[in-house]
């Protein structure tokens, strides 16, 4: 029987891997990191069959490496999400995102009658109530937001 050729994804010399991402989200954390742009080099790889999560996605940004508060976005909707920074091809340094217990001026409350959503100058607080998954509450209103209407916000 004849085997089929394996494709291998080419390596990115300098940028990021954003590995272990939640089936499906890819499209959500390029919206986040406002990608693709017209320069940027970028290789996603979805429903990738994996170990520990059954299926997940992959991003690889080449050139680029991510601000905290871009890592904070993607573990909200991706909780499990790990950051691979890549330096002449090596991994430098990798890491977990880390979904804070308390979210600032990320999301916004989807209550229209929150004080977040008047002309006052107050911008979103969130407690994250459950990490899996994921599940928010307001300071303000204390209106839950889940995982759906937080990824409609990116």
């Amino acid at each position: 029987m004849k085997k089929p050729k394996e494709l291998k994804v080419k390596p990115i010399r300098n940028g990021t891997v954003i590995d272990h991402i939640t089936a499906n989200k890819s499209l959500s954390v390029l919206k986040i990191l406002g990608l693709p742009h017209d320069q940027s080099k970028v290789t996603i790889t979805m429903n990738v069959q994996s170990s520990h999560m059954g299926s997940k996605d992959i991003v690889k940004i080449e050139s680029r490496e991510l601000y905290s508060s871009e890592v904070d976005q993607i573990a909200l909707i991706a909780p499990k999400a790990t950051i691979n920074i890549i330096r002449d091809y090596e991994i430098v340094e990798k890491g977990k995102v880390q979904l804070l217990s308390e979210i600032k001026s990320l999301v916004d409350c989807p209550n229209p009658n929150c004080i977040t959503n008047t002309i006052e100058p107050i911008y979103g607080k969130f407690y994250v109530i459950k990490k899996e998954p994921v599940l928010l509450r307001c300071h303000y209103c204390d209106r839950l937001m889940e995982e759906e209407e937080i990824e409609s916000q990116f």
